[in-house]
């Protein structure tokens, strides 16, 4: 397995966040979300308490939000959502072209998301962007959901490389901070504000970075 790190400091592998990391599908998972909540007798989110609230997996947030009936309200979650996702899906700005230059730098590269892993595949797909991952790993792909240590395990299989310092952890959220912690990655916060979240004190990040291009010049420059 390989520790280290890859040429002039360089990551052996980066593992992505998916939604506002590498694409923006909130206006959907907010529709779907809303539809849920209303039809529990709870009040509808906003696009701001959406982003805010939702980073854990269904399985994981759900029974908190709907109780003993949290697997009804997860099928119908996403019975919504699957109807529009890929319609609405969006790269953010400079992303592929991001993965383009990792991958061509020879670093591998892998997705660790809370969205349920055949949706997620899905996504990747319509987009074109499969081949650039070794893994995607998504919300019941492993024994458990991020900020756990099993999905980065999983996303890292058959890389030959293990989980340390040398794998950079790239989310918007609070949640990424914290699983990379867990796993003993360097967190690495992306974005211009404070890590999205529900959590109050979230982890400090190791490098932070404003958006794709901004990450893109971090690893090309080490």
């Amino acid at each position: 397995m390989k520790r280290g790190t890859g040429p002039g400091g360089r990551p052996l592998a980066v593992l992505f966040d998916w939604d506002n990391t590498l694409v923006d599908n909130w206006s959907v998972i907010r529709e779907a979300m809303n539809a849920t909540l209303t039809a529990f007798g709870q009040a509808p989110w906003s696009l701001e308490e959406t982003r805010r609230r939702v980073a854990k997996s269904a399985r994981d947030g759900f029974p908190g939000l709907f109780g003993a009936r949290w697997r009804e309200a997860q099928a119908l979650f996403y019975e919504r959502f699957t109807e529009r996702h890929l319609e609405a899906l969006a790269p953010i700005d400079g992303a592929e072209p991001m993965l383009a230059w990792l991958k061509g730098a020879g670093i591998y590269l892998g997705v660790v998301s809370n969205k349920r892993g055949d949706l997620l595949r899905r996504e990747a797909g319509q987009l074109g962007w499969q081949d650039y991952f070794g893994r995607i790993v998504g919300a019941a792909d492993a024994a458990d959901d991020k900020p756990a240590v099993a999905p980065v395990e999983l996303a890292l299989a058959g890389s030959g490389i293990a989980r340390g310092p040398a794998v950079w952890f790239v989310g918007d959220g609070a949640i990424d901070l914290e699983c990379a912690r867990n796993a003993g990655c360097t967190a690495v916060l992306i974005g211009k504000g404070r890590p999205a979240g529900a959590n109050p004190a979230p982890p400090e990040p190791d490098l932070r970075a404003a958006d794709c291009p901004a990450l893109t010049a971090l690893v090309r420059n080490r």
